[in-house]
């Protein structure tokens, strides 16, 4: 029989290297059982392929080479885009509709274990409900009822999202395209609406400014017969104060002269001549068609003639 090897003669160094490699496998095995797992993120820890819990964010410990972590699944609003998709409307016209999808993962284990590929289960069936809602309306409610397919939209896909562990939080229909001759007639259409609300609104300011015009010269005019009203006004009262100022100053002469006259104590042969003086005066008016002398202006004459014809004789008779 072979003999052992006496302990004395183990190598050191082979020792060495045996601790080497346990601490190596030590290590490792400590880094594969270490996981860490950010913020909004949450993993699927499987033990011998059945599913065992669910990490949550921070520092988790797992059994190395029996659990195994699935490829960590966001917790985050995703947003998807889906490529137009040819659609009949009720009045069968071909339209091209593309979504837009907001979706959050709300439990993990359903998305990792009830659905194999949740995004093309998404898109699949959210083409299939907005053909079924779209073709039973036709062209113009599909443009105008944006935000009633949206809502029916997100209610048949959270219903069924449900149980995938998805909640759908908004759909958004980013456009509708019609056929090209759809959209050349409905751009004449809107372009005849456009000029039709034009003209409406030119006739519209065309009256308003014929109206403001005609109150303006209504109010111009009544302002102007108040200024001809005033003028009148300030001109019959101007006349009005010249002649009683006028009748003010001839009384003052009348009683002047009457003063004077009075005073001089004239005799009837100087009124006489006076009033010979004036009737040249009177005479010369363009309305003077007729004048009466007073019968006593009459005998003032004579007698103003007599005393004129006697005039020499007189004082040689004295």
């Amino acid at each position: 029989m072979p003999q052992l090897a006496p302990l004395a003669a183990w190598d050191p160094s082979a020792g060495l290297i045996v601790l080497i490699a346990l601490a190596v496998v030590a290590l490792i095995l400590l880094v594969r059982a270490v996981r860490i797992i950010p913020q909004a993120r949450a993993g699927i820890v499987e033990r011998l392929g059945r599913y065992h819990r669910q990490l949550e964010p921070g520092l988790a410990l797992i059994i190395p080479f029996i659990d195994r972590v699935k490829p960590l699944i966001d917790l985050r609003e995703q947003v998807v885009s889906f490529q137009p998709q040819a659609v009949i409307t009720e009045d069968n016209l071909n339209v091209q509709i593309d979504t837009v999808l907001y979706y959050t993962v709300i439990n993990p284990k359903d998305v990792t274990y009830e659905v194999a590929n949740p995004i093309q289960a998404i898109e699949q069936l959210t083409l299939t409900t907005l053909r079924n809602i779209v073709g039973g309306i036709d062209l113009e409610e599909a443009l105008t009822s944006r935000d009633t397919i949206n809502t029916q939209l997100r209610t048949v896909l959270d219903e069924a999202t449900a149980r995938w562990g998805i909640r759908v939080n908004r759909v958004e229909l980013k456009g509708i395209d019609p056929p090209p001759t759809i959209t050349e007639a409905m751009e004449k259409q809107m372009r005849a609406e456009r000029d039709k609300r034009a003209t409406v609104l030119t006739a519209e300011g065309t009256k308003q400014a014929e109206i403001l015009t005609a109150e303006g010269e209504q109010r111009a005019a009544i302002l102007r017969a108040e200024g001809l009203r005033q003028a009148t006004i300030l001109e019959a009262e101007g006349q009005k104060e010249a002649q009683v100022l006028r009748a003010a100053g001839e009384a003052q002469a009348i009683t002047t002269v009457f003063g004077a006259i009075h005073e001089g104590n004239p005799d009837r042969e100087l009124l006489t001549y006076q009033y010979l003086q004036q009737l040249p005066k009177i005479a010369a008016g363009e309305s003077s068609k007729l004048w009466i002398i007073p019968n006593e202006v009459v005998q003032a004459i004579d007698k103003l003639g007599s005393s004129v014809g006697n005039g020499p004789a007189g004082p040689a008779a004295t």
